[in-house]
């Protein structure tokens, strides 16, 4: 994903390791659909799609909350920042003003903290920042193996199954128990 840039323009974006995201990550960590990211007004949301491997911000596992500039967003292992284009201080006033003029050329990539462990992402993700990867926190075991979610609906349904398939044949053997039975006599 290096030197890709995705900003958030839309209403609802959708992240996760399948094509039909708005936003790809394929990383085993990050679930097929893992998360949606949603401009509310100025405000950027962030709601985890029971995803298998939790969706952080600042290391807090949220299934909702609002992210704040600044603040580091983690999908499985993949961490990024997201930045409004704000400075950070309290002014309000936006980084850029808008013109009639063209858009200037591309900012380079965002600089590196010196952890090396986050990326600052001007209100969308540098492709180029996520595949460039970055240092784990610690205690952050990469070599996990994750495992599948069990869908406990499947397996009721499964032992309902059997246990329907277990009468049904139970009455017909009876079934033909008695008409055995009432042919003898």
């Amino acid at each position: 994903m290096t030197g890709r840039l995705i900003e958030l323009t839309v209403e609802r974006t959708t992240v996760g390791r399948v094509e039909e995201n708005t936003v790809q990550i394929t990383d085993a960590s990050v679930s097929s659909r893992h998360a949606e990211i949603l401009l509310r007004g100025t405000d950027i949301v962030i709601r985890d799609l029971n995803s298998t491997n939790g969706t952080f911000i600042n290391n807090e596992k949220i299934s909702e909350a609002t992210l704040k500039p600044g603040q580091t967003l983690r999908f499985g292992q993949v961490e990024l920042k997201i930045d409004d284009g704000k400075p950070v201080g309290g002014s309000s006033a936006p980084a850029y003003a808008p013109s009639a003029a063209p858009a200037p050329a591309p900012a380079p990539a965002p600089k590196r903290s010196p952890e090396g462990s986050t990326m600052v992402m001007t209100r969308g993700v540098s492709l180029t920042d996520l595949e460039q990867g970055g240092t784990r926190p610690p205690g952050f075991d990469t070599n996990t193996v994750f495992s599948k979610k069990k869908n406990k609906v499947n397996t009721y349904f499964i032992i309902g199954g059997i246990v329907v398939a277990l009468i049904i044949v139970g009455l017909i053997i009876y079934a033909l128990s008695q008409v055995k039975s009432g042919a003898h006599q």
